[in-house]
């Protein structure tokens, strides 16, 4: 099948979890279908190597580009026509014309759109649809209104409530639809969510396997760094968790890994946190590094940076938020904590425990690599993709 796919980012190098997601998702479905890409970009800069490895797994790649003046007056006209400032933001009817002009062209059998950003654009197509929603964004705003004490706000209130209408409106658009957990998909408030097809993520287990390696630190977290769910996860290490670790712990070291640091995590760093920005492979601190922390208290989907440590035999300790969509194990694949002193014991334990670390290392890697592998889980989308049924209401 010819199948068309619709991004609002560039899907390499693997830096955002939808980059990942898309990657791999066309790596898998390039070995019994044509892929084309179409990409809506508000990046100034493409990474010299992604048209080389992207054009590996497709047949064609189409970037349109939108300017930063473009983008402003774009999230102003959405915000007259009462649509969400997220899809606005990549929105150009310009370029709306030439994407179109180039499907009518290529006569796609299926257009598969990821993410709320892209739809727009090809929502009024007659083509078979399929629309990934990966996350709720409605749901990630509820959560930081919550935790900023913002849910009386009647900006933020606006602001959600248009996103609600809008995930559950678009809805209708498209034939088929896909999200990454089941727990998001209770959040899409329409007659017939329960007719979302849960495609989770995976991980690469090729690329992420277990090293030997020196440990330099005790504790590591990863993300894109400028995420919010990220920034108050690395705030929340920094000066609540680490400060009662010190106590115990006078030489701990911590490394806070991704791409991107906003100025509130570059002004973590200190003689235990150690901030890197871009690294070129995040392996070789997954390696260097003795147990995964991710204390996320907002956001949405599922953790592949829990995912990549699981993969790589790095104990991890965790959120209920976060496990949740996981649906891995309390105390035998991972730790789950609420609490900063929870947080230390579970650290303490693990540091401490040696059978207890290898114990929770060698389950948590069983576990992903008999629940998570890319190849198993784009089977899904697959098996959607070459059905006929409809589901369009």
């Amino acid at each position: 099948m010819k199948i068309a796919v619709v991004l609002s980012h560039i899907p390499y190098p693997l830096l955002k979890g939808e980059q990942v997601r898309a990657f791999n998702q066309m790596r898998i479905l390039s070995h019994e279908h044509d892929i084309y890409l179409f990409v809506v970009s508000d990046n100034k800069k493409i990474h010299p190597q992604a048209l080389t490895e992207l054009s590996k797994i497709t047949k064609s790649i189409e970037v349109f580009k939108l300017s930063a003046f473009s983008i402003f007056v774009n999230k102003i006209r959405a915000n007259l026509k009462g649509i969400p400032s997220i899809c606005g933001r990549f929105f150009n009817a310009r370029i709306k014309k030439q994407l179109n002009e180039k499907l009518d062209d290529l006569k796609p059998d299926i257009i598969y759109n990821q993410l709320i950003t892209t739809t727009e654009y090809t929502k009024d197509r007659k083509e078979r649809k399929i629309l990934d929603y990966q996350n709720v964004f409605s749901k990630d705003l509820w959560r930081f209104m919550e935790k900023t004490h913002k849910t009386k706000s009647k900006k933020y209130l606006k602001k959600y409530q248009r996103l609600q209408n809008y995930e559950s409106t678009i809805f209708r658009y498209f034939d088929e639809k896909t999200i990454i957990t089941q727990v998001d998909r209770e959040w899409i408030h329409h007659h017939w969510s329960d007719q979302v097809v849960v495609v989770p993520n995976g991980v690469d287990m090729h690329y992420f396997y277990p090293q030997t390696n020196d440990k330099q630190y005790d504790i590591i977290f990863t993300g894109n760094m400028s995420y919010l769910p990220n920034v108050l996860a690395c705030e929340y290490i920094v000066k609540e968790i680490l400060p009662q670790l010190l106590k115990k712990y006078p030489k701990i070291r911590i490394v806070l890994c991704g791409v991107n640091p906003s100025s509130k995590v570059l002004a973590l760093k200190n003689s235990h946190v150690e901030v890197t920005g871009y690294v070129e492979d995040i392996r070789d601190y997954y390696a260097k590094s003795k147990l995964f922390l991710a204390p996320l208290e907002i956001g949405s989907g599922l953790q592949n940076k829990l995912l990549e440590a699981m993969a790589m035999k790095l104990p991890c300790i965790t959120s209920p938020l976060a496990s949740e969509p996981l649906k891995a194990e309390a105390n035998r694949d991972l730790l789950i904590c609420n609490s900063v002193l929870g947080y230390v014991d579970a650290i303490d334990n693990l540091l401490k425990n040696k059978y207890l670390y290898d114990s929770i290392a060698e389950n948590a890697f069983r576990f992903v690599q008999q629940n998570y592998n890319w190849k198993n889980t784009t089977e899904k989308l697959n098996n959607l993709i070459k059905s006929k049924h409809s589901s369009r209401f």
